[in-house]
């Protein structure tokens, strides 16, 4: 045994450990600080590491320690408010703490840089180079649209600005600098800088918006969970925004959570229009030298607002007074690779370590925020009514049967959106399917397009004449004939938003028609010019996927579509009634969000189902009632707790070896209290060329569930099985698939 003092380190590893090593050589003063980044030894490499605590012994022999080779932080990276809530983390979800902590860091921190503001790459003209007269030279048309987009710009363009214009522009610039025509400059990377006076006006709140804002912000200092239930259209940001506007005049930060990227701009551009304080953005999307710059911004305390996605939680704040999570119900904010977190719920733990009060809104809320609601554990805020004069829309249920469809569109629906045009409305129009159709055809010999890594069909893009697997991102071009017998009898089956799109633009070609969907939308800052587009009237029917039901606001929609509810309506995954539910609802608040009248149509084969009948006649709440008790008798989540090991492999039997070896280790470790489930293939058994199996774990107490898994993962990692297979463990998973 080795004796202090010891650093407790953490790096990151697959090994569920830290590690200890001894102080830097050269150390002078203090002890590195639980928190700092540090360079070490490991292994063959070095890497960084983010000291946990400091130890006064070892279990591992003098010998074998090493030193710290570098502290590489003055201050810790990590405020101990965030470390704890890390470590926290790293235990509940059973996931190595090394791979917790750094993967919480900006990349450039990760990687050791400094934690200052960084230096963005620019390019500008030089003096010769802005004498080109860009129009002339036709045989470089490359060189000379970069020419065009630099001029004017003294202070030069970043990667980002210039990709943003132009696609495939580097092999021109390297032609450019190489002419002397344009130069690399070095440039500070600017802090989220204050923005201009507010430049609108609160408007006034109706009665229960105001209880609501008042219910979180006259509760005194603490901590506290409000579930903001709103029907779409209720005012749920603007009562984001007073509760915010409180905490900031107090002289403390909000963050502010969102499910997806393609919500961040909208959301800021209304925060930039109400707050003079500056605001910063946390997103995937962002160069790693901008996530780094709003990082310290927020740490430092210059940035008052911090808005962004899932990771945005982990974002360290000098003075936290409020969080935020809008869309709480939203799956993306559980986290379905690596460390497999739910950021909703590691924010109310946040919160409680905190000691401030977090705000949940939707207007479909989870299931387990319902029950949370029911048992007191969160404030129940509800905003039953509309803001404004906007009244909820109209539904009506399209019996699709026996009904000459076009391209999938009912006659009922194409008559209501011609009379939707002629009164000058917009139509928005919802399928969760991109692409033009699911599966291609031969009608001559039976052959389907399928994956050959996937147990799924490929899809069919027209456009691009390209069959695509949206799950393992495989794709070829589509032959002219029959890969099978030659025919050229192949048919697109099904249909996808690209076709409803062609066959829209066919029929009313003096309608501006748009697609929304991950295909039209890869460019960075597309989607936020297709919105204008529609906010502007340019675009009078839109047509999207999932991404049409994140919280856009549409007031000029009077009618929307739903196309396609049938798949949703029969599933084994026991949350399907749920999202369908919540889809519907949220997609059906697009319509009639201003002073017109809105009317949402549901197409459907079934429209006797339950789930449907029960969301026209009652909404989404009675669905909901139902549902719980549904739960509570078969000893599903809300009223149980579930942890899943999945497993893959190259071949199918490596995968079920693995966990039938798992199970059998598990069982005389179980208590009664724990089912152990399986194992099973899982529902889609090979993607990506692997073969996927899953063991379940499901226990109406949840201590005893991670009693278990402490005592069960150690032995895990240690067989040989093991080391053929690649596994995971996925705590409270909200997709069993």
């Amino acid at each position: 045994m080795s004796k202090g003092p010891i650093l407790r380190i953490a790096i990151p590893s697959p090994l569920r450990r830290c590690f200890d090593y001894l102080p830097p050589k050269r150390a002078e003063g203090e002890l590195p600080r639980a928190g700092m980044r540090v360079r070490v030894p490991f292994g063959r490499r070095t890497v960084t590491g983010i000291v946990l605590e400091w130890a006064q012994e070892s279990d591992v022999p003098a010998n074998r320690l090493k030193p710290v080779l570098e502290v590489l932080d003055r201050e810790p990276a990590l405020s101990p408010d965030l470390l704890r809530l890390l470590v926290w983390a790293s235990r509940y979800y059973h996931h190595p703490v090394g791979e917790v902590v750094l993967g919480s860091l900006p990349r450039l921190l990760r990687e050791g840089r400094p934690a200052t503001l960084p230096v963005d790459t620019r390019w500008r003209l030089t003096e010769s180079g802005g004498k080109i007269l860009p129009e002339e030279m036709t045989r470089a048309p490359l060189q000379a649209g970069l020419l065009t987009i630099l001029k004017g710009e003294e202070n030069g363009l970043s990667a980002a600005a210039i990709g943003e214009q132009m696609k495939n522009w580097r092999p021109a610039m390297k032609r450019l600098l190489e002419k002397g025509w344009v130069e690399q400059v070095e440039h500070p990377v600017s802090p989220p800088g204050t923005p201009p006076p507010k430049q609108e006006s609160p408007p006034p709140l109706n009665p229960a918006q105001r209880r609501a804002v008042d219910s979180v912000t006259g509760a005194g200092d603490g901590f506290s969970v409000s579930l903001l239930d709103g029907v779409t259209g209720s005012g749920k940001t603007e009562v984001y925004l007073r509760i915010i506007e409180r905490t900031v005049e107090a002289g403390r930060q909000a963050l502010v959570l969102v499910p997806e990227i393609g919500l961040t701009p909208q959301l800021v551009k209304r925060f930039r229009r109400r707050f003079s304080r500056p605001i910063a953005l946390i997103h995937s999307a962002l160069s790693p030298s901008e996530q780094l710059t709003a990082w310290l911004s927020s740490r430092n305390g210059e940035a008052a607002i911090v808005i962004g996605t899932r990771s945005a939680l982990f974002t360290p704040m000098k003075d936290p007074g409020i969080i935020v999570i809008d869309e709480e119900h939203d799956p993306s904010f559980k986290q379905q690779e690596g460390f497999r977190y739910s950021a909703r719920d590691l924010a109310i733990v946040r919160a409680r370590n905190a000691g401030i009060p977090i705000v949940l809104g939707s207007a479909t809320p989870s299931l387990e925020s319902l029950y949370h609601a029911r048992r007191g554990a969160y404030r129940h805020l509800v905003l039953p009514e509309r803001a404004g004069n906007a009244r909820p829309p109209r539904f009506e249920l399209v019996d699709m049967r026996r009904q000459p469809l076009q391209e999938g569109l009912s006659p009922r629906l194409l008559a209501a959106i011609e009379e939707q045009l002629r009164t000058e409305g917009q139509i928005l129009l919802f399928l969760n399917r991109r692409g033009y159709a699911p599966t291609l055809l031969c009608h001559e010999c039976g052959w389907v397009g399928r994956c050959h890594r996937c147990d799924a069909h490929l899809t069919f893009h027209r456009r691009e004449r390209r069959l695509r697997c949206h799950h393992c991102g495989a794709e070829s071009p589509v032959e002219e004939s029959c890969p099978a017998c030659g025919s050229i009898d192949l048919l697109p089956l099904g249909m996808g938003t690209e076709r409803i799109e062609l066959l829209l633009r066919e029929r009313f070609p003096q309608a501006g028609v748009a697609r929304l969907d991950r295909d039209s939308t890869r460019r960075k800052g597309s989607m936020q010019q297709l919105l204008e587009r529609v906010g502007k009237g340019e675009i009078r029917i839109l047509i999207g996927t999932q991404m049409l039901t994140k919280g856009h606001h549409f007031p000029n929609v009077t009618l929307v579509g739903i196309l396609d509810t049938d798949q949703g309506l029969f599933s084994t995954d026991f949350r399907a009634a749920e999202r369908m539910s919540q889809l519907i609802v949220q997609v059906a608040g697009r319509a009639g969000r201003a002073d017109k009248p809105g009317l949402v149509m549901i197409q459907t084969h079934h429209p006797d189902h339950p789930l449907l009948q029960q969301l026209m006649t009652h909404g989404y709440h009675r669905f909901a009632e139902t549902a719980l008790e549904e739960r509570r008798e078969a000893e599903l989540p809300p009223y149980a707790f579930m942890a899943l090991l999945r497993a893959e492999a190259t071949a199918p039997e490596q995968a079920m070896e693995f966990l039938h070896q798992a199970r059998e280790m598990a069982t005389p470790l179980c208590p009664e209290t724990v089912a152990l489930l399986g194992p099973v293939a899982a529902p889609m058994e090979r993607r990506a060329g692997r073969y996927r199996a899953q063991l379940l774990l499901q226990s109406t107490h949840r201590p005893a569930l991670h009693r278990l898994l402490e005592r069960w993962i150690p032995g895990l990692e240690k067989m040989k099985s093991a080391r053929r297979v690649r596994w995971s463990l996925d705590v409270d998973p909200i997709d069993l698939f």
